[in-house]
């Protein structure tokens, strides 16, 4: 006979919602970590026309740079994840948020290009173990009805955290004012690490399972590909690559590739700034639509909207269309990003969750490195802006298809 601990720490308890303070402060203390997080993965993109004058960075060069960042996302994540489900999420995630921000402001101290390669694959690395930790926090705090709402009140802060970036990229005059911009968004992370240990509750789904979880958590391969889950994290894969190729090509080019159309530093600000917002907004719209709508129906919407608005980019002749479409792309490729992550989450049992999201997060990185160094060797070799932005259609197209196959797939009982 179950004891009435063992009764009441099963999945039930498990995937029972925090008391409704908990959940308000979990949500705001990882958008917060979210917002700065978007600070820090936008600022290179914001730089890196002052820096490429001030270190004689070829276009090559620019899109290692930008790479250096996102390849470090790669181990960060699968190891946060893999950790959390050992030590916690809230542990994994304090650790983290200090990590990039020490490394941030090491970033405004480099002195060459080596150095700044070198400090940002470190930086990526705590990037990388904060996000399938706020995933976990998040999905974790409210029931699976709300699951996909959770994640996008996170998720929003990255591109408000974007429109932090490119408002300090605006204001920061000189070619010299770079620097500026990853002081604060060193800083912010450290300060925020006191209130993480202070405030943030640690899951209770975490809490309530650990007592009876063996000492040594399933192994990797179990946990992807055991119980049927083994096409469902293939399809969660390909979707998180294919729709971060288009995510970060946009994060890191977008500046550039509107300065070789002729836009000034403050167009090219209000571009990117209005690529956030529509980030943001669209990341709580799509995701309370998720909640209330049927999956398929609105992740077909959002694919095309992906589509739309990226031919918008590529074809746009002023800047109001310019502006009108970068809010569109934001809406539906980072909101769209952020549906995805709240869907990770639903095909992952508690105890495995921060692992098998980890990995996902981390096949995915593969493609926000994929996205600018492609996006570089095609300007390098002559390619215009237009061409590089419509050649990201077809990967969105096999985005879309993965995610659709996705929702068919039965998800985890907790």
């Amino acid at each position: 006979m179950r004891s009435t601990r063992t009764a009441l720490s099963g999945d039930d308890v498990a995937t029972r919602p925090i008391a409704g303070s908990g959940i308000a402060t979990t949500l705001a203390l990882c958008f917060a970590v979210a917002l700065l997080e978007g600070l820090d993965l936008q600022s290179v993109g914001v730089a890196a026309p002052r820096m490429a004058r001030e270190f004689g960075l070829t276009v090559s060069q620019m899109g290692l740079a930008f790479s250096a960042g996102t390849f470090g996302l790669l181990p960060g994540a699968m190891f946060g994840g893999r950790l959390a489900d050992r030590i916690g999420r809230k542990r994994v995630l304090i650790l983290s948020a200090g990590i990039f921000g020490i490394l941030s402001i090491a970033t405004a101290l480099v002195s060459s290009f080596e150095m700044l390669v070198l400090v940002r694959v470190l930086t990526g690395i705590g990037l990388g173990g904060a996000l399938p930790n706020l995933i976990a926090l998040c999905s974790e705090a409210v029931s699976p009805k709300a699951r996909n709402t959770a994640v996008s009140v996170m998720y929003c802060g990255i591109p408000f955290g974007g429109v932090i970036a490119s408002l300090i990229g605006i204001v920061s005059a000189g070619d010299a004012e770079w620097r500026h911009i990853f002081y604060v968004g060193g800083v912010g992370p450290l300060i925020l690490v006191p209130l993480l240990m202070a405030c943030l509750p640690e899951s209770k789904a975490f809490r309530s399972t650990s007592p009876d979880m063996p000492i040594t958590p399933s192994p990797v391969g179990e946990v992807l590909f055991g119980a049927n889950r083994g096409l469902s994290t293939l399809q969660i894969w390909i979707s998180y690559f294919c729709t971060l190729i288009v995510l970060y090509f946009l994060l890191n080019w977008l500046p550039s590739l509107m300065a070789a159309r002729g836009l000034g530093r403050g167009d090219i600000g209000l571009v990117q700034t209005f690529f956030n917002i529509g980030g943001g907004l669209g990341a709580l719209c799509i995701g309370m639509l998720m909640d209330r709508l049927r999956g398929g129906l609105v992740v077909s919407g959002m694919y095309i909207g992906i589509i739309a608005s990226l031919a918008g980019l590529s074809v746009a002749p002023h800047l109001g269309s310019l502006v009108v479409s970068a809010f569109c792309a934001g809406m539906f490729v980072i909101g769209g990003q952020s549906v995805l992550y709240a869907l990770s989450a639903a095909f992952y049992p508690t105890h495995m969750r921060g692992t098998g999201v980890g990995a996902a997060v981390a096949v995915g990185r593969l493609g926000s490195v994929v996205g600018p160094l492609a996006a570089g060797q095609l300007l390098a070799m002559g390619r215009s802006a237009s061409t590089v932005i419509g050649a990201s259609i077809p990967v969105t197209l096999i985005a879309a298809i993965a995610a659709l196959m996705l929702l068919r797939r039965p998800r985890a009982m907790d």
